[in-house]
């Protein structure tokens, strides 16, 4: 990696991809017992969100690192990042045409790119607050508007994957991508600011990184510590049982492990889950933790020794390509009869997103899409196609 690199992030990165990659492939559930399987209960919601706040921290040292603003002009800076933003949200929308049963992350990604715009120049202590203060109001505000998009839409969301097709109805796509779909772009927002957040500081000092596993181990275990307070002690997980998506979904393993397609209304008690994918105010206080502390512990460990996690660093370095390789060749797996053995398709995915990243690293090359995204962004920004590799 080149001196200027930290490769721990690019690291993080690769954990992220590893995570979500799991998920996608091993079930969540044991299919004999119902009992949450090791994959959900490490990386269902944690994977992705770790995948959203190293963006965010990307974005930060993008843009000045610990002194924003510096260097290009904010404007040109904005530039490049929605070139960047673009790019990507034309390799998500062709991803969405394939037949698979993976919610595809990279339109939702892109607009993120977008909507984070406004905060890139930003100094960290208005950073900090726009990020405390998303994290806590996002969530009540996406309880509020979905019931109204619910009962005044139809269909309220997309029901799959972002394609072409769905800008037809713009106004069931700007629900989906804002507070209906999968990653609803308006709490995940409090992912990228985090990231920035922490893109802010100085990641190369030693009490920085242990900062970071530091507290995010306390804000991850708080955050679930005070959920089980109000669900258990307060009686909050009674009144979830009463509301009508209590009584139809078995709530209580699905806290565990994700509560995607849950309708979560009715009460405000919702909004006292951390369960994965609820888009929680403790939902995203205990992601953003456990992205601290993978972020903490990947640049600790890369500290003396830049490519000690080199099988990681290297395929977290190309994610846009190996995550859109993995989603063509799960198209391909879905539509095996019978289906074939998760393992079977987890492990000989994950060596070759190794060796291929590991591959472009020996060769000094970034990935195709990484490439390209690379070049539109500096063209958009420089005015080039040529320039600093960053």
């Amino acid at each position: 990696m080149s001196r200027t690199r930290l490769t721990g992030i690019d690291a993080a990165r690769g954990v992220a991809l590893l995570g979500m990659m799991s998920t996608h492939i091993f079930p969540l559930y044991d299919p004999a017992t119902g009992e949450p399987t090791f994959v959900a209960l490490a990386f269902s919601g944690r994977a992705s969100a770790l995948f959203a706040v190293v963006a965010g921290i990307g974005l930060a040292l993008l843009t000045g690192g610990t002194n924003p603003g510096t260097g290009r002009s904010p404007g040109a800076s904005r530039r490049g990042i929605a070139a960047r933003a673009a790019v990507i949200a034309l390799v998500g929308l062709l991803l969405g045409g394939l037949d698979t049963s993976i919610a595809i992350i990279l339109f939702h990604y892109a607009v993120l790119f977008l909507m984070v715009l406004p905060f890139t120049s930003m100094s960290l202590g208005r950073l900090a607050a726009w990020a405390g203060g998303w994290i806590c109001l996002s969530p009540v505000l996406a309880y509020l508007v979905r019931p109204w998009l619910q009962e005044n839409l139809n269909p309220p969301d997309v029901g799959g994957n972002i394609t072409w097709e769905h800008f037809a109805e713009p106004a069931t796509l700007a629900a989906d991508v804002f507070f209906t779909g999968f990653y609803p772009t308006v709490q995940w927002l409090s992912y990228l600011l985090v990231g920035m957040v922490i893109g802010r500081l100085d990641l190369r000092s030693l009490p920085v990184q242990a900062g970071l596993v530091i507290g995010g181990i306390f804000s991850a275990v708080a955050a679930k510590y005070i959920s089980a307070y109000l669900l258990i002690d307060a009686g909050g997980f009674a009144e979830l049982l009463a509301t009508e998506s209590g009584r139809r979904w078995p709530i209580g393993r699905m806290l565990e492990v994700n509560l995607t397609g849950v309708e979560q209304s009715g009460s405000w008690w919702w909004l006292a889950v951390s369960a994965p994918h609820s888009g929680t105010t403790l939902d995203l206080l205990h992601t953003c933790g456990t992205s601290a502390v993978v972020v903490g512990a990947c640049l600790l460990l890369t500290r003396a020794r830049p490519n000690l996690l080199l099988p990681l660093s290297a395929a977290g370095a190309m994610t846009l390509t190996l995550y859109s390789m993995h989603i063509w060749v799960m198209a391909i797996v879905d539509a095996q009869d019978p289906p074939l053995d998760p393992s079977w398709v987890f492990w000989p995915q994950a060596a070759a997103a190794v060796l291929l990243g590991i591959a472009f690293f020996k060769l000094g090359s970034r990935g195709p899409l990484e490439t390209v995204a690379s070049g539109a962004s500096r063209l958009a920004r420089d005015g080039k196609l040529t320039g600093e590799r960053r």
